[in-house]
């Protein structure tokens, strides 16, 4: 198991499989079709994604650097959030940007789950964990990648 200590932005407790993004996620590319085509998997529709293109993202641990793209971010994960449609938590290296924040925020505030988000978590946490990693989330901002 390996151990990783970030900032929780939308503390929570998660349990969950890695989805591993190495690049830019962006919001609106990646969850149009979960939004505006009821895609209920919410399979990744950023073809310029190649590490998560058209893989399902309801339910996982994304992982990823930042997001990247629209002014719509933070509203798109909150729509995720409401249509049952989003990961379970979002894990960054870097540090979060407003949008992804307020969207994640939003999300915690208006319904009744909250998507743990933690930033911080630094490029090691990135280089090591691997898309199908099982991923524990601890209200502190502890992240486990567990064998």
């Amino acid at each position: 198991m390996k151990t990783f200590k970030g900032r929780p932005v939308v503390p929570g407790t998660a349990e969950a499989t890695a989805l591993v993004s190495h690049g830019g996620f962006n919001t609106l590319a990646s969850f149009q079709n979960a939004l505006q085509f009821g895609d209920k998997e919410a399979k990744c529709g950023d073809q310029n994604n190649k590490d998560i293109f058209e893989k399902p993202m309801v339910g996982t641990a994304l992982c990823l650097p930042q997001t990247i793209g629209s002014t719509t971010g933070g509203m798109v994960l909150y729509c995720a959030k409401v249509m049952e449609r989003s990961p379970a938590c979002m894990l960054f290296s870097e540090h979060i940007d407003s949008l992804a924040a307020a969207g994640a925020i939003l999300g915690s505030v208006w319904t009744d789950t909250p998507m743990p988000t933690v930033d911080c978590l630094g490029d090691e946490f990135l280089n090591t964990v691997k898309t199908g990693d099982k991923i524990k989330v601890y209200e502190d901002g502890t992240v486990e990648i567990c064998d």
